[in-house]
């Protein structure tokens, strides 16, 4: 499958320092990847996306950056010796942007390679591309049980500005959604 480069609002230089010295690189996914993606999801989320969801996240409005394995990676690396990858793919995060707001609306990473630095990884290229797209604010939500993400995004310097009571489905009811938003400064 070709995969294009990481666009100029992904910033590719940045995404090439991002990435140096790793066995994987970021790239702009197209909707040729939804089937990819929704393995992906199922394997991370207790309640994925559709493909029919994930399929919707393509167009003007939205921008979906990939985490795959380089080309050239050490086969004994963590990352490129993964058996559950999919067909290379490691993770992605989807945004969307209406005029200067950006919303993140998934970052989804495959288990084993959680806790490596790879959510960091997306994480800190979501904010590039916010930033080189003249956005203010990153916005996003997260489960209030999801312990490891609201760590990376308040390191990141996203603040809690909100609560959605009872959002989202767990075995046996529901748990709150918390917002976070992260100011985004123009240099």
């Amino acid at each position: 499958m070709n995969t294009p480069s990481v666009d100029s609002p992904f910033a590719a230089q940045l995404a090439t320092q991002l990435t140096l010295g790793l066995p994987v690189e970021l790239v702009a996914l197209t909707s040729t990847y939804v089937p990819q993606m929704a393995q992906l999801e199922s394997m991370a989320h207790s309640h994925p996306m559709s493909e029919g969801n994930l399929a919707d996240c393509f167009g003007h409005l939205y921008r979906v950056l990939g985490l795959k394995l380089s080309a050239g990676s050490d086969a004994n690396t963590d990352a490129a010796s993964d058996p559950d990858s999919v067909d290379g793919l490691l993770g992605f995060a989807i945004v969307q942007q209406i005029v200067d707001e950006v919303t993140l609306l998934d970052i989804c990473l495959l288990p084993s390679q959680q806790g490596k630095g790879y959510g960091k990884l997306l994480l800190n290229a979501v904010v590039a591309s916010a930033k080189a797209s003249a956005a203010v604010v990153l916005m996003l939500e997260v489960r209030e049980s999801n312990h490891a993400a609201r760590a990376l995004y308040q390191k990141a310097g996203f603040i809690e500005s909100g609560r959605r009571k009872g959002y989202y489905p767990i075995a046996g009811g529901k748990e709150d959604a918390i917002l976070m938003d992260l100011a985004i400064t123009q240099e």
